[in-house]
């Protein structure tokens, strides 16, 4: 059997890296398999589903390096759904329930005053044709529930192993409210069984729903069930719960912020597993090494500096036949890029945190420049020592080796004031990868105190 995932997002709001997480699990467990990625919007919430949070989805999806083999909607599948409740409903699987909100919160906290668990009493299962009528009657519009057998329910978890729950600890589900529309639950046990959904690949707060849904499953279609996989939830640095609502890490933000696509993918595919992070290549290389039975149990932790140096890895090794169109894209002079471009990369790539800053180190090798200089005498000293092109890698230790025999100058108080001169910042490429880049009319201007 082909193994076949899906990833649902509800269109309510825009993604945070917890929900990239698992959808970026389930689309590796699926290309590993060599089986199919389905991308399904829950938006059967007319009210907060908007077409911009679905165009933000799968802009997000795309970006980190998802695709999907098919994208389905369930607002288009109502029928589906009403099909599927009225079977139940026919076979007494689905009953109508009459209690008000307050009702029911009054039943709940009685329960809980007894120190029961509060859970629902079926007391409308006792109800009478007339009972139901004379609710009706008085303005009553039912809400449907699922009956649970109350029973154990078992199951092999890919993550958190064998597991077993007894639905007589749970409330029979409410699968339909008052004015008729649907919850969760019975839309997507129906859309799983419609696209042969193999496995279930979530966060580990839906795994008491798993007995649900396997149970649902079972009485929507005799025999069909499913494999599921219960990841640990993904949490912030400190230990803060993540929201798309509260725009926790958006995906959105990490994007526009300039991050590498490959470095966020290489980070989300091992938070929670036993694997140690790394940087890859590419998204073949991410699919090859995932393995899903390395995922645990403990709460995994997004932090943003491990990030920041996935980042940076991927740009400190990028060749420079990836970073040319960048470059280009970046507006940098096209015909300097020719001659001089793939210098420049090797020299400037060591000392970047995000793509766009090579563009200052650009600015800094071949636009105009004012230098930071403080003690003229010694720079006076230093440019007239300056060597005679032509220049090569050799040519900063021959340049600062005749400094410091003139000057008696060493160490930091030799380099600083030069590099200070040269770029006007403290730290950076090495010199003598810059100094060529450079060349020396407008070196010998910078530390003679002109802007060049």
């Amino acid at each position: 059997m082909s193994t076949v995932v899906r990833f649902a997002p509800s269109p309510t709001g825009k993604l945070h890296v917890g929900n990239v997480r698992l959808a970026l699990i389930n689309w590796l467990y699926a290309r590993k398999a060599g089986g199919e990625f389905i991308l399904r919007f829950d938006d059967t919430d007319a009210a907060r589903s908007k077409e911009e949070y679905v165009e933000g989805i799968r802009r997000d999806l795309t970006w980190i390096g998802i695709d999907w083999d098919r994208e389905e909607r369930q607002s288009t599948r109502m029928d589906q759904y009403v099909a599927a409740a009225d079977k139940l409903k026919a076979e007494g699987r689905i009953y109508p329930c009459y209690d008000t909100s307050e009702e029911l919160d009054f039943k709940r906290k009685r329960l809980r005053a007894q120190h029961k668990p509060p859970i629902y009493d079926r007391s409308a299962l006792d109800l009478s044709d007339q009972d139901r009528a004379k609710l009706e009657a008085e303005g009553r519009k039912p809400h449907w529930r699922f009956k649970l057998n109350h029973g154990d329910v078992v199951w092999t978890d890919l993550v958190r192993g064998d597991c077993r729950y007894n639905t007589a600890n749970i409330s029979d589900p409410v699968v339909i409210r008052e004015d008729g529309t649907f919850l969760y639950l019975l839309p997507s046990v129906v859309d799983d069984l419609d696209y042969g959904v193999t496995h279930i690949i979530r966060g580990e707060d839906h795994a008491t729903n798993g007995a649900v849904q396997l149970e649902m499953l079972e009485a929507v279609s005799p025999g069909a069930t499913v494999t599921f996989a219960h990841v640990s939830l993904l949490a912030g640095a400190s230990g803060e719960g993540l929201s798309k609502r509260a725009g926790s890490l958006g995906l959105e933000d990490l994007r526009d912020e300039g991050l590498e696509p490959i470095a966020v993918a290489s980070l989300l595919a091992h938070l929670g597993s036993s694997e140690a992070v790394e940087v890859f290549a590419g998204m073949n290389a991410v699919v090859e090494d995932f393995n899903i039975g390395n995922f645990s149990r403990s709460t995994a932790k997004f932090d943003a500096h491990d990030l920041e140096f996935l980042n940076a890895k991927v740009l400190h090794d990028m060749p420079y036949a990836e970073a040319e169109p960048r470059l280009k894209a970046l507006g940098l002079d096209e015909a300097v890029l020719a001659e001089k471009g793939e210098a420049f990369w090797m020299a400037v790539r060591g000392n970047l945190k995000l793509f766009k800053d090579a563009a200052n180190w650009w600015t800094i090798c071949f636009d105009a420049h004012a230098p930071s200089i403080e003690d003229t005498d010694f720079m006076a000293e230093a440019a007239a020592l300056l060597p005679e092109e032509p220049w090569g890698g050799d040519t900063w230790s021959q340049w600062t080796g005749a400094v410091k025999e003139t000057t008696g100058r060493k160490g930091k108080g030799l380099f600083l004031p030069l590099r200070m001169a040269l770029t006007g910042l403290g730290h950076g490429p090495e010199l003598k990868l810059l100094l060529p880049l450079m060349g020396r009319d407008r070196a010998l201007k910078r530390v003679q105190g002109l802007t060049a």
